[in-house]
């Protein structure tokens, strides 16, 4: 997802014109410990924070502590309650650590808001603004499939699209992190993550289309790719999924639903383990290097799914005999375990991670692309059969 200021769609006088992600929130059991481990493993700065010691600022908070983790233009907040009956900890509770709020960059946050709920959205909050000497922003929630949330996000003045960006400004009631030994070491030694390709939801079964019409209807979204059970399926099971994309194709939200199979679906594990609840189930980071990111990330000690040395005895030939020459380094691509397929329109390079917690709920997927703007169609049988040993070991299949 890159932004784009050019476009028809994202000129003011549409109110669902969307410019960019502006952040993803996870809600979590201990911001602290969460944003040591995004930017340990996968090279996140620690920008910005909010806790106590920044409560009697204008958009301070006494009740709950964040902290914003940030990458090329990818933005990450990790949140939580300071109280036992604090609704973060409630669903942290219920649903383990995981994705509550994408937020959505828009040029008038409570124009947005007033026309998804004319579109028949439901309101998760209603318009505020928070402001100081600096600036102010806008930002008003709908509610989405199961947990999730859609804040519709407006700027202005020092907390500007530009200035967050440069990361001169969050949100009020942030303060900019101390020069810290880990930022530094990230800026020296960088994972080359660039910004947030899609981000894909898991829907309980026969709901696929229902969110599939809500985005149409609610945010105005098209539909940009299908994919059914005879795409995504192995010997033991199988999915759905229905990509949605902005009217500039700027935002990208695949939608899962699980289909029968002789044993679980990944996507039925998911919700089994999520309170039969629907939500994020990954989060794509686009990188223009996979060979340098996944290599960085393996050294900091990420997990990646294990892709089996057969799936290399075929895929070259796979991707060639769709016009395409896969230019990096064919061995070091085996070495890293790396995934490559390939549409009309070019190839890509994809490889996902194991469950970032102790629920198997959340994952990331880093991605390269090589002019295809695909989902890796081609992969889903090795994915799905690495998924599958993964999940025998959980005991899960």
């Amino acid at each position: 997802m890159t932004t784009a200021t050019t476009s028809k769609t994202t000129t003011a006088a549409d109110p669902l014109a969307l410019i960019d992600v502006d952040h993803v929130r996870f809600y979590v059991g201990n911001a602290k410990q969460a944003a040591y481990f995004y930017a340990n493993t996968f090279g996140f700065d620690i920008t910005a924070f909010q806790d106590l010691t920044t409560s009697t600022m204008p958009g301070g908070k006494r009740d709950e502590a964040a902290y914003l983790l940030t990458q090329g233009n990818i933005r990450l907040v990790v949140t939580s309650g300071l109280t036992p009956t604090h609704e973060i900890n409630k669903e942290v509770t219920r649903f383990g650590d995981g994705v509550k709020d994408v937020s959505l960059t828009v040029h008038d946050a409570e124009a947005a808001y007033q026309r998804a709920i004319a579109n028949g959205g439901e309101s998760a909050y209603e318009p505020y603004t928070v402001e100081d000497e600096h600036g102010s922003v806008t930002r008003a929630g709908i509610k989405t499939y199961g947990r999730v949330v859609h804040t519709f996000t407006s700027r202005a003045g020092g907390y500007s699209l530009e200035h967050m960006k440069n990361n001169d400004a969050f949100l009020p009631g942030f303060i900019k992190m101390p020069d810290i030994a880990l930022n530094r070491f990230n800026k020296a030694n960088p994972c080359g993550l660039k910004y947030v390709d899609h981000l894909v939801g898991n829907v309980e079964e026969g709901q696929m289309n229902v969110w599939v019409d809500w985005y149409e209807k609610v945010l105005e979204f098209k539909m940009f790719k299908h994919f059914d059970d005879a795409d995504i399926s192995t010997e033991y099971s199988a999915l759905m999924s229905k990509v949605m994309a902005s009217g500039n194709n700027l935002i990208k939200m695949p939608i899962n639903e699980p289909a029968d199979g002789k044993k679980k679906s990944q996507i039925l594990e998911y919700l089994e383990w999520h309170d039969m609840t629907a939500g994020v189930q990954h989060l794509a980071l686009r990188t223009d290097d996979e060979l340098h990111s996944v290599a960085a990330l393996r050294n900091r000690g990420v997990d990646f799914l294990n892709i089996p040395d057969s799936y290399y005895e075929t895929v070259w030939k796979r991707v060639e005999s769709l016009g395409w020459e896969v230019k990096e380094d064919h061995q070091k691509v085996k070495d890293l375990g790396i995934l490559i397929d390939a549409d009309d329109e070019g190839y890509l390079l994809q490889l996902f991670t194991k469950p970032l917690q102790d629920r198997p709920t959340l994952f990331f997927e880093i991605i390269t692309r090589r002019g295809s703007q695909s989902f890796g169609k081609g992969n889903f049988k090795a994915l799905f059969e690495a998924l599958e040993l993964e999940q025998e070991k959980r005991g899960n299949l």
